[in-house]
């Protein structure tokens, strides 16, 4: 979409009066500086897979760059400028310990943020834990991210995977009860933990639903095989966990093979622009997927305020960026939910505020987020996304049906 030099300049003044509205943090005091804090710097680290088997991924930390440049040139966080300090970590696990080392003892970060993939944070949960850094709005659904009285240092942001597992089998179970369910899984804790929540929903009984499972390692070259293979077990429904490269192989083999089951791809792995149409659109129509923010390529957010804002962002401070790649708004939502944090805590940026502030979200309504979805989160309940609604690709955008679906019951 282009925008008139006029449009754009009012569309930008919005979204710079909407950043300093979030961003100017009420008067303290007394300033309290944690590692990482000056009066005119807060310094954040991160890791992204700018290169390896989840690149597609590296386009988070792009944005959220961008994003701070935004904020920055908009005065900052009460007159502090957000440093944020990404490093590649090639979504391996040793080499994310070794980058995250550097940013908490040597760079000397004041907290982690949106630190991506299911494995990569697992090899640095109990070190960040001990130093005490705080560890917020993590790239990965994994359920152990919201373990306050283990963990009190780690919070993720996606929805939580076995809460998505569990959206997904009661769908079938009520729409499809009969279904023959082949399973194909990232085989670790990313894989195994939405995996969980599929076996939790459908129950001892449903359990039998599932006719074939298989697994793949993000070194393997392709899941054709995999493919193949569950297709030959007669099942009339696929479960699809990936991450955007096999993801997308996964739906292209599928389609290619013949093989027409009711097919489910998760949330990670369902952007149009990273996932679908690498695959093919008209292969990739008809999937169904679970959604808590709004898709930048569903027409009726065309003249969405907030997503005119977003794509005023996208024009000017991330021209490389693609519209239609669900990840950049992602990483918008997360950007801006670690500016309320730093909000929150006004001129008492240490450590342990800032972590106490994100336990302490209250009804946050970011307007990108699905229409009547809030973020919140307690000292005792680090779990900031609990709603999410079903949608079915039309061949050209994602599309919900139904209400949302509360990961509370």
């Amino acid at each position: 979409m282009k925008f008139s030099p006029d449009r754009r300049a009012t569309l930008l003044a919005g979204a710079a009066a909407v950043a300093l509205a979030v961003v100017a943090a009420p008067a303290a005091a007394q300033k309290k500086y944690g590692p990482g804090v000056t009066d005119t710097e807060i310094k954040l680290g991160q890791t992204m897979p700018y290169s390896g088997p989840a690149s597609a991924y590296g386009t988070i930390g792009k944005l959220q760059q961008a994003y701070f440049k935004m904020i920055n040139e908009n005065g900052g966080i009460n007159g502090r400028k957000i440093n944020l300090i990404s490093l590649d970590d090639g979504y391996s696990p040793p080499k994310t310990v070794e980058q995250v080392r550097k940013l908490v003892e040597q760079d000397e970060v004041l907290a982690l943020f949106q630190t991506l993939g299911t494995p990569s944070n697992s090899a640095i949960h109990k070190y960040v834990n001990a130093k005490k850094v705080p560890h917020l709005l993590l790239a990965t659904g994994a359920t152990k991210w919201a373990d306050p009285k283990n963990f009190p240092w780690t919070l993720g942001f996606n929805l939580s995977y076995q809460a998505e597992g569990v959206m997904y089998a009661k769908y079938l179970l009520k729409e499809k009860p009969n279904a023959k369910i082949a399973i194909l899984y990232q085989n670790d804790d990313y894989g195994k933990d939405v995996l969980k929540g599929v076996k939790d929903g459908l129950g001892a009984k449903g359990a039998k639903m599932i006719v074939a499972e298989a697994t793949y390692e993000v070194t393997d070259p392709t899941v054709d095989s995999q493919i193949v293979t569950l297709q030959g077990s007669g099942a009339d429904t696929f479960i699809n966990i990936t991450t955007p490269k096999f993801a997308a192989q996964a739906i292209r083999k599928a389609f290619d093979s013949g093989w027409k089951p009711l097919h489910i791809v998760n949330n990670v792995g369902a952007s149009v622009g990273s996932v679908l149409t690498p695959a093919g659109l008209d292969k990739s129509t008809g999937l169904l997927t679970m959604q808590y923010y709004k898709d930048p390529n569903d027409p009726q957010w065309k003249d969405d305020p907030a997503m005119l804002e977003w794509r005023a962002f996208m024009g000017r401070y991330y021209r490389e960026g693609d519209p239609k790649d669900a990840s950049n708004l992602y990483a918008y939502l997360a950007a801006q939910a670690m500016v309320q944090i730093l909000k929150q805590a006004g001129n008492d940026l240490t450590r342990e505020n800032v972590m106490k502030q994100a336990a302490n979200i209250k009804n946050l309504k970011l307007p990108l987020l699905l229409t009547g979805m809030s973020l919140n989160t307690t000292p005792t309940d680090f779990f900031i996304v609990k709603q999410g609604q079903l949608s079915r690709f039309t061949g050209t955008q994602w599309q919900g049906f139904g209400d949302l679906i509360s990961t509370v019951d």
